[in-house]
């Protein structure tokens, strides 16, 4: 026989000493996927370019121990030392999620037929089956004694099968989680060397398991019975230590300490071609496609055996055996603390419980019998009393005809739907073994716990500790998986646990005039999924869909039934924001989220609605900004921001694709009015870690933009986010003012927006005269709130020769100035003029404990739609109410003189009647409110200041008045010490330094 001589080539450079590596094909055989448990790295190869750098994926901390590819390619499995066991988009290689965590390195990973179902083991206790529809732990199967060195599918979907160091094989089924049969010492014992790993193998059929025995050969178990069927013995001379299926099943090829391959033509008993190597090969895949083997060797070298059967044989992919199962072709991912949240609670007992129910003496027959007619099919149950492997083989046969169709539609119904996003707590790290993690992290501060023997040690820490109260460490016996924080305390949840499968929830305050202020409620049957903390109240969500409201001392207050499972819950003063499944998730894998608002103290929901995600992205982050604006963060680095325009809408406030670098992740924190709070973790890492402390980023807020024809996208979004702001202040100011509360701070805020919006106009202005964009300045101008700004621009048209533009630019004015008069003409003979009396006292009382140090002239908006401004408005307290400009702090003196001069021009413009007008006021001011609109220029206005300084002690003061010089100062003043008996006027603000 003719020795084939195979080149290998170094995959992984870390592989000093000998350890165990793994190598596989995708579905089409363009990539070869490599690792080494002595390298934390993922290589994936272009077949083709053998001599082309690999794409690495580094995103494990240690060796990675097993690699399992879903059947479609599209999904990458691989497990690793570090305990975890992680999830990539294949072939790309783009991270996804770390989909469970062990406590102890894991050995074996596998999925199934269809790609639904993932299994994996290692030296933990207990082999878990994920779920890859809804991303849960479907089962733990608990009674291998060692460690789990190889997992196998049964390629019909009902068994699963599984050996371990101690050379034990196990037949598990699937849909009861009981086993089937127990072959204890069928299969080397690999003692502690970890290169070494038993695996087992199902024929491409499902018929047949293949096992390595005791005697350097490999042994062939039935599928049904676990009976030997035979053995391929040859010329190893040492123990099997891998073994490969070649696609069609006539071929098998296996690897021995020997340092040999042998392939084996399996129909034949005997082996057919063989190759000596340098070191041992741990490894072997057969090409999908074509007639080739790749093999890896302990020291991380590769190499592809080509035409390894002889061309006079059948092809090793000729005459594929069809499979019942349906292929998967959509796996959605999800985040480690995501799982941990859904999994860790009761899989446990699950996998336990499956032990514990009474088993049928003749397990096998009696799950055969109830697929079978009893009336049609007395003969087959004669033949099951018989211990004969053909029968029984031939009973499977039938049984597996007359179900495949029902099966078949079960199978494909499950596993082309999409998962569902598993609940998660905002601010949550996964837990790592022997060290700290977050239970909750925000813009106050953090709780971590770290988990000893029989307790967890919490504590809870602000990131300013000048104000935050200190709050000793605490003994958590209950084992807390999530938690929530504010100013007055904190809440603690964990999922079922213990005997009676309960959930706990526990309140502790951080100041209380009571010593046992700390309350706890327990829940049976039911697990807390999130929680959230307002300003009075505590709140849960549980896995009955049942939103559980608490006072902050404990009193059950509201349950509601929610309309789906919850994905996560936050809490601000009185709103409390949840946001759930309204359905299944779409074809296109879209999750299909609701959020609704709360308000606790009045008992309302002011919101409900669609949670809106970049197609193909799930909610990672959810919470409220400093300010109180519902935000939400999806997977694909999108942050909106709730706003109540437009009857309810969520603004695109900021895309990490624009600003983070390739090897950097975004861990959301909060945010605030114009600023993103993140922690930028480096690849692999997706979230901090407690120590050492993590360093918060500060984000821009940006709009999406289009790219604009003036290239000046930053002034555009500089513009649309003022607007969101005086928005935002302005929906705060309307619900302050209704509830009697001072304003002056938001109005002062407010002002220096409108000044900012006030520049950045003119700047768009500027720009677009320069890019002759004339009907855009048009409309900027409209937009302008001082008139001072209005000049500018037609000086700036002016300067630019552009005379239309200009002309155009001073017909606003005009109009603006012309449309004032006209709101004074038509204001005087109103017994209210405009505003409530009683509005004007409600308002100056509310604000008189704060009364400006300046005074500035307002303006009032125009009542011409076309004319008017973005300006800032207020409401004031009265069911005769009307929106009025708030006026622009300039401080420069000559501007407020200019402007005096402005309506002076325009007083002497309107005529006599006005003037007229103006002395009926001057008579009437004794007996009702000042005219808000009149304004007096110069020093004609000290004047008559004076002459109403003894009628206005029995009427409240002129809201809008308004001194351009020390003299005027000087006449305030005198008015102000008549006016000490009645409402501080809330508009008043002097200039005058």
């Amino acid at each position: 026989m003719k020795i084939k001589s195979v080149k290998l080539r170094e995959a992984h450079k870390g592989c000093s000493n000998a350890s165990f590596c793994s190598i596989l094909w995708d579905l089409q055989a363009h990539h070869l996927v490599t690792a080494s448990s002595s390298e934390p790295s993922i290589s994936i190869h272009d077949p083709l370019l053998p001599s082309s750098p690999p794409r690495v994926l580094r995103h494990h901390r240690d060796g990675v121990t097993a690699l399992a590819l879903s059947p479609n390619s599209t999904c990458l499995a691989s497990g690793s030392i570090d305990h975890s066991v992680k999830l990539y988009k294949f072939p790309g290689g783009e991270f996804e999620t770390n989909i469970t965590r062990f406590t102890l390195p894991i050995r074996a990973l596998a999925f199934n037929k269809s790609g639904s179902m993932l299994a994996a083991a290692g030296d933990d206790e207990g082999i878990k089956l994920i779920n890859t529809i809804d991303g849960s732990i479907a089962r733990v199967l608990k009674g291998h004694r060692g460690p789990v060195t190889g997992l196998a599918f049964d390629p019909n979907g009902e068994y699963l099968a599984s050996i371990d160091s101690i050379g034990t094989v196990i037949y598990w089924e699937l849909l009861s989680g009981r086993t089937l049969y127990t072959l204890k010492g069928v299969a080397p014992d690999t003692g502690l060397d970890t290169s070494i790993l038993n695996v087992l193998s199902w024929s491409p059929d499902g018929e047949t398991l293949a096992v390595p025995g005791l005697k350097n050969d490999i042994v062939m178990h039935d599928r049904d019975t676990a009976e030997k069927l035979f053995t391929l013995r040859g010329d190893h001379t040492q123990p099997i230590c891998f073994m490969s299926w070649s696609p069609n099943g006539k071929y098998m090829a296996t690897s021995s300490l020997d340092k040999q391959v042998l392939i084996w033509d399996v129909k034949r008993k005997q082996d057919i071609d063989r190759q000596k190597f340098d070191e041992r090969i741990c490894c072997m895949a057969w090409k999908p496609i074509g007639n080739a083997l790749a093999v890896i060797d302990v020291m991380g070298r590769y190499g592809v055996w080509e035409s390894i059967v002889p061309s006079s044989m059948k092809s090793p992919t000729e005459d594929i055996p069809s499979s019942r199962s349906k292929n998967n072709n959509g796996l959605l991912f999800f985040d480690e603390e995501d799982q941990e949240l859904s999994m860790s609670g009761s899989l446990s007992d699950l996998g336990e419980d499956s032990h514990g129910e009474s088993e049928p003496p003749s397990r096998k027959r009696s799950r055969k019998q109830s697929v079978i007619d009893d009336d049609k099919h007395e003969d087959v149950y004669d033949e099951l009393r018989f211990p004969k492997t053909e029968s029984q083989k031939k009973v499977h046969r039938v049984n597996k005809e007359n179900s495949d169709k029902e099966k078949d539609g079960l199978r494909s119904m499950m596993t082309f739907r999409p998962k569902m996003q598993e609940a998660f707590q905002p601010g949550l790290t996964p837990p790592q073994p022997g060290k700290r993690h977050f239970l909750c992290y925000n813009m106050l501060g953090s709780i971590t716990t770290i988990k000893h023997d029989e307790y967890s040690h919490i504590e809870i820490d602000f990131h300013d500790t000048s104000t935050g109260p200190r709050v000793p460490p605490m003994t958590d016996h209950y084992g807390f998986t999530m938690a929530s924080l504010n100013e007055n305390g904190s809440v603690f949840a964990n999922l079922c646990k213990g005997e009676k499968n309960m959930s706990t929830l526990m309140y502790r305050p951080f100041s209380s005039w009571a010593n046992n202020s700390e309350w706890y409620m327990r829940f049976e049957g039911e697990e807390v999924r999130a929680v959230a903390l307002g300003a009075t109240w505590v709140a849960a969500v549980t896995s009955l869909n049942f939103l559980r409201i608490f006072t902050d001392g404990g009193l059950q207050k509201h349950i509601l039934s929610l309309n789906g499972p919850v994905v996560t819950a936050a809490g601000f003063k009185d709103e409390l924001a949840i946001v759930t499944h309204v359905s299944d998730c779409l074809p296109s894998n879209e999750q299909m989220l609701e959020f609704r608002i709360f308000n606790i103290s009045k008992g309302t929901q002011p919101f409900k609605g669609r949670l809106p995600l970049t197609p193909g992205s799930y909610l990672t982050w959810f919470g409220f900004s400093e300010e109180g604006q519902l935000s939400s963060y999806d997977s694909k680095g999108v942050l909106r921001v709730f706003t109540s325009q437009y009857g309810g809408s969520w603004l695109p406030l900021f895309s990490s694709s624009k600003e983070r670098k390739s090897d950097e992740n975004y861990w959301v924190v909060g945010l605030n009015a114009s600023k993103l709070f993140c922690v930028v973790c480096k690849n692999p890492d997706s979230f901090p870690q407690v120590l050492p402390k993590p360093i918060l980023t500060l984000l821009n807020l940006s709009f999406p933009l289009a790219s604009s024809d003036l290239g000046e996208e930053a002034l555009e979004n500089e513009f649309m986010l003022n607007n969101l702001l005086l928005s935002q202040i302005q929906k705060r100011i309307e619900v302050m003012a209704v509830e009697g509360l001072d304003t002056a701070s938001l109005d002062d805020e407010a002002f220096d927006i409108e000044a900012a919006q006030d520049r950045c106009i003119f700047r768009l202005i500027a720009s677009c005269c320069n890019g002759d964009k004339l009907v855009r300045a048009i409309e900027l101008v409209k937009l302008l709130s001082v008139e001072k700004s209005v000049r500018g621009a037609i000086q700036l048209a002016t300067a630019l020769k552009l005379p239309i533009l200009a002309e155009r630019f001073n017909n606003i004015l005009e109009e603006r100035l012309g449309s004032k008069t006209r709101v004074s003409n038509t204001s005087l003979p109103s017994s209210k003029y405009g505003i409530s009396i009683k509005a004007d006292n409600a308002v100056g009382k509310a604000l008189t404990a704060t009364e400006r140090s300046d005074i500035s002239e307002p303006v009032v908006s125009s009542s011409s739609a076309k004319l008017s401004a973005p300006l800032f408005t207020k409401k004031a307290k009265s069911s005769d109410r009307v929106k009025f400009g708030k006026p622009k702090t300039d401080g420069d003196q000559t501007a407020n003189l200019e402007d005096s001069r402005e309506v002076k021009d325009a007083d002497k413009n309107a005529g006599s009647s006005h003037a007229n007008s103006v002395k009926e006021v001057k008579n009437l001011q004794a007996q009702r409110p000042s005219n808000p609109i009149l304004k007096l220029p110069n020093n004609q206005e000290v004047k008559k200041v004076g002459e109403v300084t003894d009628l206005q002690s029995q009427g409240p003061s002129n809201p809008f008045l308004k001194s351009s010089n020390k003299e005027e100062a000087k006449k305030v003043g005198e008015v102000t010490g008549v006016q000490s008996h009645r409402p501080s006027n809330p508009f008043l603000k002097s200039t005058v330094k």
